[in-house]
């Protein structure tokens, strides 16, 4: 049976407000398959909902945010801006875009996804989304796919600290040195693809047996595991039956040996770009 959301966990930020630890992710779902999913994931208890521009399906995140009858409040929603929109004022035109999508008030999370180095514009983009929060457009502002560098820069730049950094994150791909950053400068650490997404992970022997050994799917162990870490997720699936089973997992608890074994899969390897490679 799905969570209540009263049951989720909620990880506080550094700006004083707080984010779901399990939320729902809508990459590469078309603008109507994305209303329908989230849809199914607000009736199961989901209450943090992920999109970008680049998804292309914010107005139907926002559709099905409004046909949900829950308060807005209730419902914490992400989107990020895109590469091409770096820079102030092309940073504004898109934040404002993205606002006329969704059609949801205030968002309550904005971010930068990509830092995109080659182009040089991260920082002076930053500092633009910290111009927005602090007039009120947006509640709160972060960044995807920053490295340490990229997050010291824009600290250094700016002397403000981003609440949350959204990174690719699983058993594969472990980010040791950039959670340790993350957790040095209170900054909340998020995982895109937490379920390892074509890389074989949840047939990993270790993951099978993990979840055997505690009656759930693997899947779930897999997002046990980053709820251990305290990173916050948002697994994306467009069947009802896997919505609902990605919520279900605070029913039980990984061992020390289980974090342990877990520990041993790291291969360093990615599934999307290096941050550093992308835009340089």
């Amino acid at each position: 049976m799905s969570l209540t959301p009263s049951q989720v966990p909620a990880v506080p930020l550094r700006d004083g407000t707080s984010i779901p630890q399990v939320g729902f992710g809508v990459f590469k779902v078309d603008d109507a398959g994305a209303e329908a999913a989230v849809g199914h994931a607000l009736a199961a208890g989901y209450r943090l909902v992920d999109t970008a521009k680049l998804y292309g399906n914010e107005a139907g995140v926002g559709r099905a945010v409004r046909a949900s009858g829950l308060p807005r409040d209730d419902v914490y929603v992400t989107t990020k801006l895109w590469n091409d929109d770096q820079g102030r004022d092309r940073t504004l035109a898109a934040f404002e875009a993205s606002v006329a999508r969704l059609d949801l008030g205030v968002p309550d999370l904005y971010l930068i996804h990509w830092p995109f180095p080659g182009q040089d514009l991260y920082a002076e983009t930053w500092r633009t989304l910290v111009e927005l929060r602090d007039a009120g457009r947006v509640r709160s502002v972060g960044v995807s796919n920053f490295t340490p560098a990229h997050l010291r820069r824009v600290i250094d730049d700016s002397g403000e600290v981003p609440v949350l950094n959204q990174v690719e994150l699983h058993p594969y791909l472990q980010q040791r040195e950039l959670r340790a950053f993350h957790a040095e400068h209170g900054i909340a650490t998020e995982a895109w693809s937490p379920l390892g997404r074509d890389t074989g992970l949840l047939d990993d022997p270790v993951i099978v047996d993990v979840a055997r050994a505690h009656g759930v799917t693997p899947a779930q162990a897999v997002l046990r595991w980053h709820l251990d870490l305290g990173t916050v997720v948002i697994p994306k699936s467009v069947t009802p039956e896997r919505i609902r089973a990605n919520l279900d997992v605070l029913g039980f608890s990984l061992t020390a040996e289980d974090h342990e074994r877990i520990a041993g899969l790291d291969r360093g390897g990615r599934i999307g770009p290096d941050p550093d490679v992308l835009g340089a």
